[in-house]
């Protein structure tokens, strides 16, 4: 099995490092002029060499994308698992997505161009990634239920209905379109959303 686990190491690696090659040039030049040969150039390999880890563009920059995300959702995972309140959590939860998404997507419009794309074509990595995180509200929501700090009935249309309630602040494309609109700040948004689950007091 160690042998096993070896042998596979270096093809790990190389797939690492065309994904992290790519999100590089992303960054620097924009997803939509970024090439698979840009990518080979930058690591030394031949275009046929990385399509021998990545079938395609698109797998590449899914393969980027779930990457983004995957931090997101560690940084969450270990939100959910502190022996906090729930409401402490549900504020904190909300203030990391809406800080990593801004500096992920917003800061960049070279970044934020591959959430357009992503969201136009529906990646399925990116609908995984929605539904994940719709999933920790959902815990969160159940997990506040069984100790008396939310007042619900059912957690997952709770989930829904909080994240529904403060989407402009998460989503990666409303951030950017809401980001000169009038209305409550994060903050504001998130003190509502606790008090319609029953929460007084601060939190």
């Amino acid at each position: 099995m160690a042998a096993a686990t070896l042998a596979d190491r270096p093809e790990t690696d190389t797939r690492s490092r065309i994904v992290a090659t790519a999100e590089r040039l992303f960054r620097e030049i924009g997803y939509q002029k970024t090439t698979v040969a840009d990518i080979a150039k930058s690591l030394k390999m031949s275009p046929a060499n990385v399509y021998r880890f990545f079938d395609s563009k698109k797998a590449i920059n899914e393969a980027v994308a779930e990457r983004l995300m995957g931090e997101v959702e560690a940084a969450l995972d270990a939100i959910i698992a502190r022996p906090e309140p729930a409401a402490r959590r549900f504020r904190d939860l909300v203030d990391a997505i809406h800080r990593m998404n801004t500096d992920r997507y917003t800061g960049s419009q070279r970044m934020h161009e591959i959430v357009e794309v992503a969201m136009v074509e529906s990646w399925p990595v990116v609908q995984g990634h929605i539904e994940r995180v719709l999933g920790l509200f959902e815990q969160l929501m159940a997990e506040g239920k069984a100790s008396g700090e939310f007042v619900l009935d059912d957690p997952r249309r709770a989930a829904l209905c909080a994240k529904t309630a403060i989407l402009r602040f998460l989503h990666p494309q409303l951030l950017v379109q809401c980001a000169n609109e009038p209305g409550p700040s994060l903050d504001e948004m998130t003190d509502f959303v606790l008090v319609a689950l029953g929460v007084r007091g601060p939190s």
